[in-house]
């Protein structure tokens, strides 16, 4: 592909895009394909001479665009938000055009220094306490996603501890190897049974143990500091040794906050203990003043995450982990071998983000955080927040409007609202069990019709609808539509089902 054919390219590209985004609410927004469909259409093998960009254009549009889901229709209420927006997409085209692995300052310096600026800037305008900054001992770096800045934290957190509680009691190299050995075993890290399944996947990468600690109802399923401190004192008299906990600020079914100033209560006298707080899709909220009272307490934790790419109008991946002392992850995941070193490293007058995450190289990220903070601005970011929060808050009150069909599962949140469907019959013996397989369902029915998509959840044995969403393309009006649709399909189902 020559200059002149790239830059027709590239106009229809981006015109195929704007094409797509003017044309969202009269696209389906779940693929209806099937499992190994694209094998089927493709060739067996990569082609030997270069193909048209026109065909290959072609045969994405036919063949490609039908196996994707359209995460940015207003009628996509799953799981949470994927946004983009018009500046991030063109961030990530300047990325690609200058691409480099920049896992050295010396790679790129404008790659480093601006990703070092843009995470102080957000980390200022979501609130969080000066301990996070650059300019101190702390600072920000963008991960791949909020479930990989948990594992790379756990290392650390596992690191920290068996040098300092550990190592610190051995002087023979000998014995410190054995009793690390030993450690290393009784390692346990902890997170409510709400909190992401992230956590538990990042103890078994780092070889420890996992404890979810059970939530309670009459609590709405938050981590509270009794909670902890009885799954400590149990940890501790079995011999295990706590190290790491994960506390939600917005867990994934229900977008419940755990108690950040009371588990700050109990772990005072376990400074060991590595505080997480996973703020992957509610954490984009507290770029507004009025939600940023939920981090009261951050200020003792160790590391912090919210994941951009989720909602505040950055495409993935985005996700920007805050670290109090940066210092704990880069002694646990620093390596310099000859190739990596350079006199501007060795000065320590640069950051070297090699050593913040797991992986060496790493993307251009920070441009289309960039590009979305100067085409938004701090008041539009917050606009899009605020709009989205009160279409979540419509669909929550059309839900009471109607207590007979439906039931709100649990406190409305952040824009996400959690419900069941009640049957005609509410009076019956058996009534959890019904409004369970009821609530099923309406849910495997709703996605079977491709007319909205949502995902369920199970909260407490309750089988449970989430509706949520962050597209910038969403309205009142679309998410009236979702709500009249979804009512008729409850209706429907139980009274076939009484």
């Amino acid at each position: 592909m020559d200059p002149e054919e790239y830059r027709k390219a590239g106009y229809a590209s981006i015109d195929y895009i704007i094409d797509q985004f003017q044309t969202i609410n009269d696209r389906q927004n779940i693929s209806e394909v099937s499992p190994g469909y694209l094998r089927e259409l493709l060739p067996k093998s990569m082609p030997e001479e270069g193909e048209k960009w026109e065909d290959i254009q072609r045969d994405f549009d036919t063949k490609i665009m039908p196996g994707l889901t359209n995460w940015q229709s207003p009628n996509f209420l799953a799981f949470f938000p994927a946004n983009t927006s018009y500046p991030s997409m063109l961030g990530e085209l300047y990325s690609s055009a200058f691409s480099a692995p920049a896992f050295n300052w010396i790679c790129s310096p404008a790659i480093t220094e601006l990703e070092t600026i843009v995470l102080d800037w957000l980390a200022k305008e979501l609130g969080l306490p000066s301990q996070f900054f650059s300019d101190g001992e702390g600072g920000g770096v963008i991960q791949g996603s909020a479930s990989e800045a948990i594992v790379t934290v756990m290392i650390a957190a596992r690191d920290r501890y068996l040098r300092e509680v550990v190592g610190s009691k051995y002087e023979n190299e000998d014995e410190l190897e054995e009793a690390i050995a030993k450690a290393r075993g009784k390692l346990v890290a902890f997170a409510s049974d709400q909190a992401h399944s992230a956590t538990h996947k990042a103890a078994l990468i780092a070889g420890v143990k996992f404890i979810p600690i059970k939530t309670e109802a009459k609590d709405n399923y938050v981590l509270t500091g009794e909670l902890l401190e009885d799954a400590i004192n149990k940890a501790r008299a079995k011999g295990l040794l706590p190290f790491y906990l994960t506390a939600s600020l917005g867990t994934t079914a229900i977008c419940a906050v755990d108690k950040l100033v009371e588990i700050n209560n109990v772990t005072r006298q376990y400074p060991e203990i590595w505080k997480h707080v996973d703020a992957a899709y509610s954490g984009s909220a507290m770029i507004c003043p009025e939600y940023q009272h939920y981090l009261k307490g951050v200020e003792e934790f160790d590391s912090f995450d919210m994941n951009m790419h989720k909602w505040l109008l950055v495409n993935f991946d985005a996700s920007c982990l805050f670290l109090r002392k940066r210092r704990d992850l880069i002694d646990a995941l620093s390596v310099m071998p000859p190739y990596l070193r350079s006199n501007v490293s060795d000065s320590g007058l640069v950051i070297d983000y090699r050593d913040w995450q797991i992986p060496l190289g790493r993307r251009f990220r920070s441009l289309k955080i960039w590009f979305v903070m100067r085409t938004y601005g701090l008041k539009g970011m917050r606009e899009h927040i605020l709009k989205t929060i009160a279409i979540g808050e419509h669909f929550t009150e059309l839900t009471r409007s109607r207590p007979d069909v439906f039931r709100i599962a649990a406190p409305p949140a952040f824009g996400l609202t959690v419900f069941q469907i009640l049957p005609l019959d509410v009076a019956q013996q058996d009534i959890e069990t019904e409004i369970n397989e009821l609530s099923k369902a309406v849910a495997n029915r709703l996605n079977a019709e491709h007319v909205v998509f949502i995902t369920a959840s199970t909260v407490d044995n309750k089988f449970c609808l989430r509706v949520v969403t962050g597209s910038p393309w969403a309205s009142k009006e679309k998410m009236t539509e979702a709500f009249d649709y979804i009512l008729k399909v409850s209706e429907e189902e139980r009274t076939s089902k009484s």
